[in-house]
């Protein structure tokens, strides 16, 4: 149950529209659901922006299913993260018409204003930030073997709602490649940056601008990047102000972090 719906039900009820027992059957379950492999936390919606994320990852396709079930009933929209192609597959026969899989970010949308068979956003595009007026949020990827942390962190992002553009292929070892989206870089309300090798990237961006960056370390790279490591001290250590770290290929948790970043920004700008 997101604030949207919750309050669409209370005006329905002052409405005359939906009876006052109808409305408590409809919020009997808040703030979770126990089901037969899960805990549904159905109040995150209301506390955290976002209703629940399955984390596909370490689940059978049943589980995904029965876990969405749950939240696309109580929220109408679902973000499935970390997804194979057999769970991707079940999810958007059990929501046809409904969902969107971001097949190169490993992400199915639930209950997105434009659903449909598979994603293109994947393909958007990856050389250059797209053009567009008002607020949003940037995510810059260092390399291709990158993109696939960089569209989860874009795929949370359009699920909370928030413009994304995309700076994909401008890694350090071509620094020319990113000097051309300085004014993005400037005007965006917040850039997640995305790296693996040396993640040298986060300094760079961070000293190229006023924002808040949040850096994610990728495990791209070899034997000496230690899976992600290597980034994600680099990152910790940068010397650039303003750069905050997530965990490796946390695309997801940079992405939601840079949303309420976006959000508050916003939010402060209309008052």
């Amino acid at each position: 149950m997101d604030p949207a719906r919750l309050r669409k039900l209370f005006l329905d009820v002052r409405r005359g529209r939906v009876t006052p027992k109808a409305a408590l059957e409809a919020i009997a379950s808040l703030p979770f659901e126990t089901t037969a492999s899960a805990t549904v936390d159905h109040h995150r919606g209301l506390r955290q922006h976002l209703p629940e994320v399955i984390l596909c990852q370490g689940k059978t396709v049943a589980q995904c299913l029965e876990i969405a079930r749950a939240i696309v009933a109580k929220s109408g929209r679902c973000l499935a993260t970390r997804a194979s192609a057999p769970q991707a597959e079940a999810l958007l026969a059990e929501f046809d018409g409904r969902a969107t899989w971001n097949e190169r970010g490993r992400a199915v949308v639930i209950g997105a204003p434009q659903a449909g068979r598979r994603a293109r956003a994947g393909a958007r595009a990856p050389a250059r930030a797209r053009a567009g007026k008002g607020p949003f949020v940037l995510v810059v990827s260092a390399g291709t073997s990158d993109l696939p942390v960089a569209e989860e962190a874009a795929v949370t992002l359009e699920f909370m709602g928030l413009p994304v553009r995309r700076v994909y292929d401008a890694g350090v070892a071509g620094i020319h490649r990113l000097l051309k989206h300085v004014r993005a870089l400037r005007d965006a309300s917040a850039i997640v940056v995305v790296a693996g090798m040396e993640g040298a990237l986060a300094s760079v961006v961070g000293g190229l601008t006023d924002r808040p960056v949040v850096a994610v370390p990728t495990s791209v790279g070899y034997g000496a990047s230690f899976g992600g490591l290597a980034a994600l001290l680099s990152m910790l250590n940068s010397c650039a102000a303003g750069v905050t770290v997530v965990n490796i290929d946390n695309g997801f948790g940079a992405g939601y972090a840079a949303g309420v970043i976006a959000r508050q920004s916003r939010a402060g700008r209309t008052r």
